[in-house]
């Protein structure tokens, strides 16, 4: 998939959380060298070949649970790191870059408006690279929907089957159903400009979502919905993507005006300044981590749906590509 620019304007999936930072701040011990567990001169914290503490914010979607897992597994077993996961919100997350309380954000969504604020404004966070996932979002139906009624992937034909989609929580108009309501969409706004009979619905969760999708397909009802990939459930489920109208340069660039399809986009990593500065092995690791869609989902997988603690799926995924692991680890 191609890179898109992301846009300043750019609504991203996530939306950035209001809830407050915890009080309690964790000093990072930073050391080592450019190569990941060496240490270098004047290297403060912990001391030769010593990581110390790595605050490691993990945001509440399973892809980026696999994310961090993984990072955590090698940061503890192969570089001796005190890891502390917080789940947080995105940006909560990202205020903790200035307090000490986060070190590490390993899945963003592009998200310019924070960047703008905590990379150029407050400096307190900098770029650590691209994850090597590629991120997907629309809306989507069950395979059997798309099937009985093909024309039902090109938007301009989705008010003729609102009354479909009808329930309770959408009164009279469609459902559209999102998932967590902390994730950012545009579904509010492409409803209401592209004139579509539809509500949107939170299902609340993440999993709520697969969910919903996964008994639409057992009991062939209906169901439309955000969703995005990279994703686990696609290996077991193809949902088919709806056509929205194709997105193009700042077509989003006034988010209430909205009315195109979300961009393509290309994930990163975002690190406090402080860590960065620290000469930390875990920060060597973060910068140096890329995986494939395939890899997170593997891991999200064995997360979600084999019921394997993170710690363990972690394990699992390592144990079976250490050739990958060495070369975050500047061995490969």
């Amino acid at each position: 998939m191609e890179r898109n620019v992301i846009t300043r304007a750019t609504r991203m999936r996530r939306r950035s959380g209001l809830a407050g930072l915890a009080a309690l701040t964790l000093a990072l011990s930073g050391c080592g060298g450019a190569k990941v567990g060496e240490a270098s001169a004047g290297s403060g914290g912990a001391g030769a070949g010593k990581c110390g503490t790595f605050n490691l914010a993990v945001n509440p979607w399973v892809g980026y649970e696999a994310n961090a897992a993984v990072i955590a597994y090698v940061a503890e077993k192969d570089l001796g790191c005190k890891v502390t996961k917080k789940d947080l919100k995105e940006e909560v997350a990202w205020q903790g870059f200035g307090t000490g309380e986060v070190d590490a954000v390993v899945e963003n969504w592009g998200h310019p408006d924070l960047k703008k604020k905590y990379i150029e404004q407050q400096k307190t966070a900098v770029p650590a690279g691209e994850t090597g996932n590629k991120g997907v979002i629309g809306w989507y139906v069950p395979p059997w929907m798309a099937e009985k009624y093909p024309d039902i992937t090109d938007w301009k034909n989705l008010n003729k089957y609102a009354e479909m989609f009808r329930t309770s929580e959408s009164g009279s108009k469609g459902q559209l159903l999102d998932g967590d309501p902390s994730f950012v969409t545009n579904d509010g706004a492409l409803v209401k400009n592209l004139n579509l009979d539809y509500k949107v619905v939170y299902a609340g969760s993440e999993a709520a979502l697969i969910q919903a999708f996964r008994q639409a397909e057992a009991q062939k009802t209906p169901v439309i919905g955000y969703f995005y990939e990279p994703q686990w459930l696609f290996s077991e489920l193809k949902l088919v993507k709806v056509d929205l109208p194709a997105y193009q340069a700042d077509c989003d660039a006034d988010p209430e005006k909205t009315a195109c399809d979300y961009p393509a986009y290309v994930l990163d990593k975002i690190v406090s300044k402080k860590f960065a500065d620290s000469g930390s092995p875990a920060y060597q690791l973060v910068k140096n981590f890329t995986w494939s869609n395939e890899d997170q989902d593997t891991v999200a997988k064995y997360i979600a749906q084999g019921k394997m603690s993170p710690e363990k799926a972690a394990q699992k995924w390592v144990e079976d590509n250490r050739k990958k692991v060495d070369v975050w680890l500047g061995k490969g």
